[in-house]
């Protein structure tokens, strides 16, 4: 008893691993679990993507996943990026005006982040007050493949400067402070927020000075994708204020993009992301204006969409991320399971019914046999033949479950009658 207890035993533990088993790996093909590494494309060191890249990252890993920062040249090469399969890169940072879902089809955004300032920086010792002036002169304008460099051709075309009127050179972020400071470049055109790295350290420079864009109106209608924006007088120092005007500038806004295939829940970790990082204040937007599901140039997630609008889950207030990922694909594989088995269990009954059905005919075909046999004049030994046939069939409707059926109760009152009627006839044989 004690050995076939314990072999029942290990038959029910191993039973019920391998449905655990088998549940798991279904569980994974129809509901993956998310990446616990993903990649996403910054831009230079130095560069407001940089920056946000490494504060992205810090979140990340609070939730448990490894985020990757790939150092690119700026937005332009990030999107190639995005489109290129074998890259690795499922997230980058982008600006406005450099792409759009006809060009990228494949990708998606999860809205915009911030506006993006275009600064035109220059040696204090110097007074510019339009871009024309910087003809002939030396630009740090960005690395080939970068959105700064697109940005700054774009402009600088407008006032007839390009690389035969002026010196445009490959630097951005921090080489691009190190040389105007150094007097290597005569101005320096950076794309980025207040809070970049690079921007702060010029705008605390004294030596250094902020070009005003007195055109700025005029560059927003000629290009659409473009916003005027101003940096208060005394923003960035009241006494003696820094600047000491306003200074008008353009500007366009700063996105986050995906394939179109990354997992929800990095999506959702995302947008989690995104509103902590940029929901708050600063220099050219109000509390709660970003992130902004308002992209023109990409379809923004629905994910997305719903968390800013409602904020997490109910299981993500409570719940860590890596649990809530699990309990969302548990949840959704019991659903589904439920809306596979429900149906069965309703037409299962039916079946069940139709083949006790079909086993009482097939008895009733057989008990007819005996019924026709018994008109016919019987010899004793052909009686007592169908008399055990009889008994047979009587046993086999005994076993029959759903003895309620009305084919059931008709059978039984059938082999009544058939039974009298074989010991009539077996009576008869006998007389004869």
């Amino acid at each position: 008893m004690l050995r076939l207890g314990r072999g029942r035993l290990t038959q029910g533990f191993v039973t019920v691993l391998c449905i655990l088993g088998i549940s798991w790996l279904a569980l994974e093909y129809f509901v993956p679990s998310p990446p616990h590494r993903i990649t996403i494309a910054t831009g230079g060191k130095g560069t407001t993507f940089d920056y946000f890249g490494e504060r992205y990252q810090e979140r990340f890993a609070l939730a448990g996943v490894e985020l990757d920062l790939r150092e690119t040249a700026g937005a332009l090469e990030n999107i190639r990026l995005l489109q290129d399969a074998n890259s690795g890169v499922d997230i980058a940072f982008a600006i406005g005006g450099i792409s759009d879902r006809t060009r990228a089809p494949k990708l998606s955004s999860t809205g915009l982040i911030y506006n993006v300032p275009f600064w035109v920086f220059y040696p204090s010792v110097e007074s510019l007050d339009g871009l024309q002036q910087l003809k002939g002169k030396r630009i740090a304008v960005g690395p080939e493949g970068s959105g700064a460099r697109y940005t700054a051709e774009r402009i600088l075309s407008k006032v007839n400067i390009n690389s035969q009127t002026a010196r445009l050179l490959p630097l951005a972020g921090d080489a691009a402070v190190n040389a105007l400071i150094d007097g290597t470049v005569d101005a320096a055109l950076i794309v980025g927020g207040s809070d970049a790295p690079a921007v702060e350290a010029l705008l605390a420079n004294p030596r250094v000075r902020l070009m005003d864009f007195s055109t700025a109106e005029a560059f927003t209608r000629i290009f659409p994708d473009l916003v005027r924006l101003t940096l208060p007088k005394g923003v960035i120092q009241i006494d003696p204020p820094n600047p000491p005007n306003d200074v008008s500038l353009v500007g366009t806004t700063a996105k986050v993009l995906i394939r179109d295939s990354v997992h929800p829940a990095i999506v959702q970790l995302l947008a989690a992301t995104m509103k902590e990082e940029h929901g708050g204040p600063g220099l050219f937007q109000r509390s709660g204006e970003f992130p902004s599901s308002a992209d023109p140039e990409f379809p923004v997630t629905q994910i997305a969409i719903d968390y800013y609008k409602n904020g997490p889950s109910l299981l993500a207030k409570y719940l860590p991320f890596s649990m809530t990922t699990n309990a969302q694909r548990i949840i959704a594989f019991l659903v589904a399971t439920l809306a596979v088995i429900l149906p069965v269990f309703s037409f299962a009954p039916r079946l069940y019914e139709w083949f006790v059905q079909e086993r009482l005919r097939k008895l009733y075909r057989r008990l007819r046999v005996i019924e026709n046999a018994v008109h016919a004049d019987l010899t004793v030994p052909q009686v007592e033949a169908l008399q055990r046939e009889l008994a047979g069939i009587e046993r086999a409707t005994s076993a029959v479950a759903m003895r309620h059926s009305e084919l059931y109760f008709l059978l039984r009152y059938h082999l009544d009658r058939t039974r009298s009627r074989l010991i009539e006839a077996n009576q008869d044989a006998k007389v004869t």
